[in-house]
């Protein structure tokens, strides 16, 4: 298995995405590129005090930036850090390949003793 240099981050980007309202921002975010805060929240049955908390969540896991442009706050998708997910399930996958490689084994093998 491969060790990750901060297996903290995974942790924190799964945290951070494990909410609804949270994934939504970054679907909304990744179709229509960045947008205000204030843009964001309109889209939410929430106050915007609640949608810059998931914000903040998804700003410290680094799955958004925030650019400053005098009193806008455009918050803006970070794809990179979904990467830790990719290979995270990626090296599930090689686990389950092997272990199902093994059983088939097991299985034609028990099959040619018989």
């Amino acid at each position: 298995m491969v060790e990750r240099k901060d297996p903290s981050a995974l942790s924190a980007i799964l945290k951070a995405a494990s909410d609804p309202t949270r994934r939504q921002i970054l679907t909304l975010l990744a179709q229509n590129g960045p947008l205000k805060v204030t843009d964001i929240a309109r889209r939410f049955d929430q106050s915007l005090n609640a949608v810059s908390k998931h914000i903040k969540t998804l700003e410290g896991a680094g799955l958004v930036s925030r650019l400053t442009e005098w009193r806008e706050h455009l918050i803006e998708v970070q794809m990179a850090p979904l990467s830790e997910i990719d290979t995270w399930f990626a090296e599930l996958r090689s686990i389950w390949a092997l272990r199902l490689d093994a059983l088939d084994a097991a299985l034609k093998e028990d099959n040619d003793d018989k």
